[in-house]
């Protein structure tokens, strides 16, 4: 496995630190991208309506300078639910081959048709047929309930795989993204953005 390398040392204070975050981001996305075969995974948190927790691993399948983290999920699903009731997440990234988290939080919004058409039709065949055959989240009686469902699918669908309207991507544009950058001593650096009318002040935390 090889490390990426960084393009210079970091700075972690505020006076002197990269004054966009999302470009800083995309800088480690990309780093980590070459380190790790797990760097698009990410743990997303939602909360349901009366506030009770819920985070998974979902697959960052996107990002936008100037918008946020895009992923996609069966609207019908748990997740979608609590975003319908509560339309905000947070997500966190762990690159442990190069020291690094960042944690991000925001609105999030559902992605256009046309968005989620488009990356629909780069998914392999049998990734579009499970969209459409997986009642996410709910319960079934055994596996072989969903592999009758897929068999059933590959007749349906002996051509194209249309995108299912219950199934698309997801934006989260955040207001608050932190950066952790691990140090031997223990005294790590984190360096946090929230966004505001003018800009993104930052601040340094404590490890």
């Amino acid at each position: 496995m090889t490390t990426a390398q960084s393009d210079g040392p970091e700075s972690f204070d505020p006076a002197n630190a990269e004054p966009d975050p999302l470009s800083r981001f995309a800088r480690w996305w990309t780093q980590a991208r070459g380190a790790s075969p797990f760097a698009d995974a990410m743990a997303l948190a939602t909360a349901s309506p009366d506030g009770t927790p819920s985070v998974r691993m979902v697959l960052l399948r996107g990002f936008e300078a100037a918008g946020g983290f895009v992923f996609f999920t069966n609207y019908e699903s748990a997740k979608a639910g609590d975003l319908r009731a509560n339309p905000r997440a947070a997500v966190v990234f762990h690159w442990p081959e190069l020291h690094r988290q960042v944690r991000a939080s925001g609105a999030v919004e559902r992605l256009s048709t046309p968005e989620s058409e488009a990356y629909w039709a780069g998914r392999p065949r049998d990734h579009r047929l499970g969209a459409w055959v997986s009642p996410q989240s709910r319960v079934i009686a055994d596996r072989a309930e969903l592999e009758r469902a897929m068999e059933q699918a590959r007749e349906w669908f002996a051509d194209e795989v249309p995108l299912p309207p219950f199934w698309g991507g997801y934006r989260l544009r955040p207001d608050s993204i932190e950066f952790w950058q691990g140090r031997d001593n223990r005294l790590h650096d984190r360096v946090r953005y929230t966004r505001s009318d003018t800009g993104w002040p930052i601040e340094r935390l404590a490890p």
